[in-house]
């Protein structure tokens, strides 16, 4: 018969002290907190930027001008007596639901006929080509009338410039001066295309405006021209618009032209 063993479990109170075993362990404190400050920096950073970006991108989709008539109308020097182009755009412009307001003063409006394409700015952006266009900060009439009658810079006014006049304001924002449009505003936006036969002083009136002497435009919308108009603002989508010129005038010196 076997005599019981006995089992004795060994006591070692000794443990691992000093200096060294302090040193790793504040050096694992540092580490974690140095990457917890990178972490948290670099998060808000990420943060910020995708505020950033989402910010744009709504901007983006969201200040978007629209068209939503066009109307040609021909010089003259009486009913009867009419030119055979199209000499003056009429464009009513509003934005689009929901849309962040727009400076006008930055928008750039591109027209081509097919054969000359002109990229044209607001007539009170004194940054634009170099030299201010002869700008009335409170009459739209004037400026109307300096589109036509006007070089700035060597260059005919019509060739590098639009107007505007307001028709619907509820809060007084727009102005020439600071035509910034919100939502619910609409204008008429000036587009000079006269045409080489119709300028000079062949014809001394356009719509109700009798600014004399016309220079050209470089344009020619003479009967079945493709015309192609597009409006891109500072921030958003540009908006573009379309059409042929009828077949004929006929007697008419108001022509509907789009939608």
């Amino acid at each position: 018969m076997k005599a019981n063993k006995q089992f004795f479990m060994k006591k070692d109170t000794r443990a691992q002290v000093g200096i060294g075993t302090l040193i790793i362990f504040i050096a694992m404190v540092l580490v974690a907190a140095v990457a917890a400050a990178v972490l948290i920096q670099t998060s808000g950073t990420l943060q910020q930027k995708a505020q950033s970006t989402g910010k744009q991108a709504t901007q983006e989709v969201s200040s978007n001008l629209m068209v939503k008539d066009i109307e040609g109308v021909r010089a003259k020097n009486s009913l009867v007596d009419m030119s055979n182009t199209i000499d003056m755009l009429e464009l009513k412009v509003g934005l689009n639901v929901g849309s962040s307001p727009v400076d006008v003063n930055q928008v750039i409006i591109s027209i081509t006929d097919g054969t000359t394409t002109n990229n044209l700015a607001y007539a009170g952006n004194d940054k634009s080509y170099g030299q201010m266009f002869t700008f009335n900060s409170t009459s739209a009439a004037d400026n109307l009338d300096a589109l036509f009658r006007t070089v700035t810079n060597g260059v005919n006014s019509s060739m590098r410039y639009f107007t505007v006049e307001k028709i619907r304001d509820e809060d007084s924002s727009f102005s020439q001066s600071n035509p910034v449009m919100n939502t619910g505003d609409l204008i008429t936006v000036y587009i000079g295309t006269t045409s080489l036969e119709a300028g000079g002083s062949t014809y001394t009136y356009i719509g109700s405006r009798a600014p004399g002497s016309m220079y050209s435009s470089g344009l020619n919308l003479v009967p079945r021209t493709v015309v192609s108009i597009v409006l891109t603002p500072e921030s958003g989508a540009a908006t573009s618009a379309e059409f042929v010129t009828p077949s004929s005038y006929g007697v008419k010196e108001t022509v509907q032209l789009y939608p």
